[in-house]
């Protein structure tokens, strides 16, 4: 399985913190069911979901810069039904 954390995700974050809680936020409803249950205890997509959304992205082997994982995470923000 690919990392979900692309080369560089830290570091802009830690540049722009604003981002941390958009990815919180935009990530929180794709983590893994019973999360808690299994190491490392994060609330972290379930790997088969996370390849099919890497080869969707861009194909076998794709990896995703920071800046396109926070538009994907605002994007998916902005898409939200408000009930």
């Amino acid at each position: 399985m690919r990392s979900l954390w692309p080369r560089g995700l830290v570091a802009h974050v830690a540049r722009h913190p604003s981002c941390a809680w958009t990815l919180l936020r935009a990530g929180w409803p794709l983590r893994a069911s019973h999360w808690w249950r299994r190491a490392p205890f994060l609330p972290l997509p379930a790997p088969g979901y996370w390849e099919f959304r890497m080869t969707t992205y861009g194909g076998a082997g794709a990896t995703i810069s920071p800046s396109a994982m926070i538009e994907a995470a605002e994007w998916a923000l902005r898409q939200r039904v408000r009930e």
